[in-house]
């Protein structure tokens, strides 16, 4: 049964047929089958209800979500962007097939650019810049970005949003949260994977992208966290032609970093620019908690000798104290290859799930840090180690927290581009001072103070509420008020079949009394008549309408696929 806010918009309905049709198509027609979607397919496309043996296997599965995501549109490739980032919860196969998903949207009118700038700024366009480009640099399914020059001739970027994205966007979450929740209620093997949660997970990411300034704020907090290193350039945000619908930043000059990695090119120092790279990243990490969470080479910007900057903060990741805390045990158990320390580091995470065998995951991680201990720094595949713990972590129903996903996959990235300009570079090294610096802080005795102080302040709450939540419950329980609910996912869709069923013999039942009426009157005196119209006539009515019913009964039978 659908939800109501679905039923009451007609936009809502025709995209949940179309999302049915797509999934159909691409051979998930046994989800929708089990979400009770199976109304909104067409006959013909029933029979495609399966994949064929082929593409059955991970990456075919992968193959199969990718053209899906393609065909319904910017949100569901996104969606799948955003899955592809998830090796914890999704195989390697799956994984490299939603990675080959792109944005591929065409660029909206440029005029319609300018008139959103000048309704943004309240000013006309000539006025808020001396030139802006007529053809957008890129464009994606949130926005398009344009070269501009300010007056005075300092040149910028402008990132526009597209028009009515956002209550486009609205609607197909709403339709992808009702999806998220029917197959955690109804489909047994999607669980696992926590669809309402990567739902929930999705639209925070996403309305946070749709709103410019969020990546306002950490452009400039990561900016000024770097102000005072030369090497490291941030743009810098033009808060006077900035809203939540455009963003004006500096533009930095620089080249792509794949002209640097180039072996030929000598005009970079290269031992001095990985240093520089993987210590920006490092100092995101575990100083200012707040990280650039996309550094292909794209985004990080190279001036010879060894000058970098960082743009595109539209993706980024949040590591918490409390997370950075938990970061720093699982860290120092892989140092000190204590198993336990590291499981229970991913516990206080909440990572580990109500199926996780602890003592089965602490074998498989020891049996990781193991392969790779004792390997020099330079022969560490920092990529092989990074799938193999996400494989585990999957295989035990546990799920690594989005933000720590995101830090260890730009970490991979940082790493590999780091070693491709210098082999020698001891990553170790560099992570070391700053790790020493995370413990002395969390050491330090005005830090152990106020921890205590909190712990006590909680303490002394609990107790202070405790007696009157034990006098609400006793008076519940007095009173007969007290209950408690009991509920068995698997009896849902039982239920929802004897309730079909129900139906049906109803519907039955009440044919075969029209067909035994209508039997009756048309043997009965034919000289009696109704409102001048002969009884046999009626009993012919009743047969006509039997058979109408039951041919409709019949043909629902059929669609159900459902007859033996």
């Amino acid at each position: 049964m659908l939800p109501l806010r679905l039923t009451r918009s007609v936009q809502n309905l025709q995209r949940l047929q179309h999302i049915a049709r797509v999934l159909t198509q691409h051979g998930f027609g046994h989800i929708v089958d089990q979400l009770d979607l199976g109304r909104f397919v067409p006959l013909w496309l029933r029979k495609r209800k399966t994949a064929p043996e082929e593409e059955s296997h991970h990456a075919g599965v992968g193959r199969r979500m990718t053209r899906v995501a393609n065909e319904l549109g910017p949100l569901f490739v996104k969606l799948g962007q955003m899955l592809a980032t998830r090796p914890d919860i999704l195989p390697p196969d799956v994984l490299s097939e939603l990675q080959t998903l792109q944005d591929q949207v065409e660029p909206f009118d440029s005029d319609i650019a300018r008139e959103i700038i000048a309704t943004e700024l309240s000013l006309p366009v000539a006025e808020a810049y001396t030139s802006v480009d007529p053809a957008p640099i890129a464009s994606g399914s949130i926005g398009q970005v344009y070269r501009a020059e300010l007056p005075g001739g300092r040149p910028v970027v402008i990132k526009v949003r597209r028009p009515d994205i956002e209550r486009n966007i609205r609607s197909d979450l709403q339709i992808l949260k009702w999806f998220a929740e029917a197959l955690e209620h109804w489909v047994a093997e999607a669980r696992p994977y926590h669809p309402l949660n990567l739902v929930d997970e999705f639209e925070r990411t996403l309305l946070r992208e749709l709103d410019f300034m969020h990546e306002a704020a950490t452009t400039a907090r990561l900016r000024e966290a770097f102000q005072d290193d030369p090497q490291i350039e941030i743009p810098e945000v033009i808060w006077s032609h900035s809203t939540p619908n455009i963003l004006t930043l500096e533009a930095l000059e620089g080249e792509n970093l794949n002209v640097a990695l180039e072996s030929s090119n000598k005009q970079f120092r290269h031992k001095a620019l990985a240093a520089h790279i993987a210590d920006v990243y490092l100092k995101q990490f575990f100083e200012i908690g707040t990280f650039h969470a996309d550094p292909h080479p794209g985004n990080i910007l190279v001036t010879p000798p060894e000058k970098i900057g960082l743009i595109d903060f539209g993706q980024t990741g949040v590591i918490s104290d409390e997370m950075a805390g938990d970061l720093l045990i699982l860290l120092l158990g892989v140092v000190a290859r204590d198993m336990n320390v590291i499981a229970d580091a991913l516990a206080e995470m909440g990572a580990l799930g109500l199926d996780t065998d602890r003592k089965h995951l602490i074998s498989d991680l020891q049996t990781l840090v193991d392969k790779y201990h004792g390997q020099p720094i330079r022969r560490l595949m920092i990529k092989s180690i990074f799938s193999e713990s996400a494989e585990i972590i999957r295989r035990h129903d546990a799920t690594i927290p989005r933000d720590v996903v995101l830090m260890l996959k730009s970490l991979t990235t940082v790493w590999g581009v780091a070693l491709q300009l210098d082999p020698d570079l001891d990553v170790i090294a560099l992570l070391k001072p700053r790790l020493l610096a995370m413990i002395r802080a969390r050491l330090s005795p005005t830090r152990v103070l106020r921890a205590g102080g909190l712990t006590l302040w909680h303490a002394l709450s609990f107790l202070r509420t405790a007696p009157q939540h034990a006098r609400e419950m006793l008076q519940k329980a007095s009173s007969g008020k007290w209950q408690i609910n009991v509920r068995h996912d698997n009896l849902q869709p039982l239920g929802r079949d004897i309730d079909r069923s129900s139906n049906r013999l109803a519907f039955a039942i009440v044919i075969a009394g029209v067909v035994v009426g209508s039997s009756m009157v048309v043997s009965a005196d034919p000289s009696i008549k109704v409102l001048g119209i002969q009884l046999q006539s009626l009993g012919v009515i009743g047969y006509v309408v039997a058979g109408v019913l039951g041919m409709g009964l019949l043909w629902a039978i059929f669609r159900s696929g459902r007859l033996s």
